[in-house]
């Protein structure tokens, strides 16, 4: 009787102080960080800083790009160097699963920093696109802007009143000399070839490039592209959906000029005078709100099977979302979210 008392009573403790101990584990060992071992299988990667970005914005840059491990890792450095570390704009030829110290030291060191060289996220807004352009190259953004002003000089289709959604979300290197034209061409040409490789007929690329956008800023792992635009096809499908509202956030979003979020207000979601409101405007969005990449493209071409009609993302470090059926499947998977975002107030 005693040794099982006792045995319980270990088992009690172990499970009381689990967190607890895991916690001072973690605090003494510091933050996640790749090892040398690890840095040795990484692969060559361009990471592009803008300019006005803080040591947040590019610890969290070398996060999605694979650099370092953890944001911890690379920010705790920027905390302790002295002095502190100034970073030109303009992209970098890094590496992925670099020690954080490693991903520092290049960062700041010559050579590292390539010249004529631009790199374009998917998702990317046009916008920022041609702000990118004017950090990695000797072009002006002004010019950028008069060229891309001038659409109808890079055959796009009849429907498109800006460069948005046909500059083709990759790694470029440019030429010294190219001018704004030429450079905003080659983008534009490499989305045309996506769009073909895709087996997107000319008349057709309007309607996929608008779909595709939607997709890219509304999805978050690769897996769920193909839900996301079931999801979407759904609500465009009277006998589904009755009222044609895509509801989209990111849409709204766009249409006030906000490209960095899809989170809106209510009065923001009630402005029906924003065109790109798809709360108020039935039907598909009435234009590209960012630059797809081929898995957002392939994505609007071949959405899986299914009959959801709602997604939540529940998790966003690890971007784990909910699609539902119906508004109780909905509305339990969103007391999820909201019961996550509690216990994650940095996100809120």
């Amino acid at each position: 009787m005693v040794i099982v008392v006792l045995a319980a009573l270990v088992a009690g403790a172990y499970f009381f102080l689990k967190g607890p101990i895991s916690q001072i584990i973690a605090a003494t060992q510091g933050p996640a960080d790749f090892t040398s071992e690890e840095a040795a299988s990484g692969e060559g990667v361009v990471v592009m800083i803008h300019g006005g970005d803080g040591g947040s914005d590019i610890a969290s840059t070398l996060v999605d790009r694979g650099v370092v491990k953890s944001f911890d890792a690379f920010y705790t450095l920027l905390l302790q160097a002295t002095p502190e570390p100034v970073f030109q704009p303009g992209a970098y030829q890094l590496k992925t699963k670099m020690v954080a110290s490693t991903a520092l030291d290049a960062l700041l060191a010559d050579g590292t920093r390539l010249s004529q060289a631009v790199v374009v996220p998917e998702g990317t807004a046009a916008v920022d696109v041609l702000q990118s352009i004017s950090e990695g190259t000797d072009i002006p953004l002004a010019d950028l802007q008069a060229a891309a002003a001038n659409v109808g000089s890079f055959g796009l289709p009849p429907e498109a009143t800006t460069l948005e959604g046909f500059l083709f979300p990759a790694t470029y290197t440019f030429s010294p000399g190219d001018t704004a034209q030429v450079v905003l061409q080659a983008m534009v040409n490499r989305q045309f070839e996506a769009l073909d490789s895709a087996g997107v007929a000319v008349a057709d690329r309007w309607s996929t490039v608008v779909f595709a956008s939607l997709i890219q800023r509304e999805a978050g792992l690769a897996a769920d592209y193909y839900k996301v635009s079931r999801v979407f096809r759904n609500r465009l499908d009277p006998a589904k959906w009755e009222s044609g509202l895509l509801q989209s956030d990111a849409t709204v979003a766009y249409g006030t000029g906000k490209t960095h979020l899809v989170t809106t207000t209510d009065a923001e979601r009630g402005d029906a005078g924003n065109a790109y409101n798809t709360y108020a405007h039935p039907g598909m969005v009435v234009g590209p709100i960012s630059n797809p990449g081929d898995l957002a493209i392939d994505a609007a071409l071949h959405p899986l099977d299914g009959p959801w009609l709602f997604f939540v993302t529940v998790n966003l470090d690890t971007g784990e979302t909910v699609f539902s059926t119906t508004v109780a499947e909905h509305d339990a998977a969103v007391v999820v979210w909201q019961n996550w975002m509690r216990e994650h107030p940095e996100y809120g």
